[in-house]
């Protein structure tokens, strides 16, 4: 069950990076990030309400969220920031790469899981994981190839190195996930994370952006915000429950929700018809190969 689950919230992690492409072409930034979250906290107003109000009526919908102690506020505050981190790293990224170099990269992000697992825990790999690992390696690297033939130097790159923190915090905040949905309700970290994420938000809106929005891309509404928030609230939920499945694996998860990267690589290829797509696709499958090989040596 858990890993039809992962695949569901693959495909809507990759129509949600389609629709943050839409909205963040000749567009500021935060405020899209800041709409998008807004959004998603208005969606969680009513959960909230119909959870303190009729508990049994959310709990037969299956989204009730229960009351928690500070500390465990805490715990979800942090993956909140973490999670932010990684969001506002991406989105700058993603605004200035093409989605054809930022969807692989961001593909890679359970290759990191492992190296940093070996680094920090000295766990061994498996014979296919090291092939894996190799394979993924190699197609990270020749993507920074067919990058510079394009004018993006990954040395020098500063939006290329925001993909890539972007995507370790991604394998932090994964990690950090499955810890909270072994001890905490999944529904409860969904909903305050996003509260706390909207607070952060606005805050970085109005003390860093508002300021100096007038030296900056102009914010455009555009409908594909909301897109961002419909596809994300669902994606993790799926995600979230996934995780709380018995027998679950970070792992195995992580991996098949990358996978999702070929939804907005097609979107690259077929509506913006970026550039040198059929290395990009050899390369892609290189990515994905490599990450089915971790998953089948795990």
């Amino acid at each position: 069950m858990w890993i039809l689950l992962a695949i569901c919230s693959a495909l809507l992690l990759g129509i949600y990076d389609v629709f943050k492409k839409i909205s963040l072409k000749e567009n500021a930034v935060i405020p899209v990030l800041s709409a998008s979250i807004f959004i998603s906290f208005l969606f969680f107003l009513p959960v909230l309400g119909l959870s303190a109000w009729r508990p049994e009526t959310a709990k037969e919908l299956h989204i009730f969220v229960p009351e928690i102690p500070w500390e465990t506020h805490l715990l979800i505050l942090f993956k909140s920031l973490i999670v932010l981190g990684s969001w506002i790293s991406a989105y700058f990224g993603m605004k200035h790469i093409p989605i054809t170099i930022y969807a692989p990269i961001r593909a890679t992000q359970p290759i990191w899981t492992v190296v940093g697992a070996l680094i920090i825990f000295s766990e061994e790999l498996s014979s296919l994981q090291g092939i894996g690992v190799v394979v993924t390696i190699t197609s990270f690297y020749l993507f920074s190839v067919i990058g510079h033939k394009e004018g993006i130097s990954w040395k020098s790159n500063k939006w290329i190195w925001l993909i890539l923190l972007a995507t370790l915090l991604g394998t932090v905040s994964g990690l950090y996930d499955k810890h909270l949905m072994k001890h905490f309700d999944r529904m409860a970290v969904q909903v305050f994370s996003t509260t706390y994420q909207a607070i952060a938000m606005l805050l970085v809106s109005l003390l860093l952006w508002y300021p100096n929005r007038k030296n900056s891309t102009p914010f455009q509404w555009r409908w594909a915000i909301l897109g961002i928030s419909i596809f994300l609230i669902i994606a993790d939920y799926v995600y979230f429950w996934a995780l709380s499945e018995d027998g679950a694996m970070i792992s195995v998860i992580s991996t098949i929700r990358r996978s999702g990267a070929i939804v907005p690589f097609c979107y690259g290829a077929l509506m913006l018809h970026e550039k040198n797509l059929k290395v990009k696709s050899l390369l892609l499958l290189g990515v994905l190969t490599g990450i089915f090989l971790l998953y089948l040596g795990r």
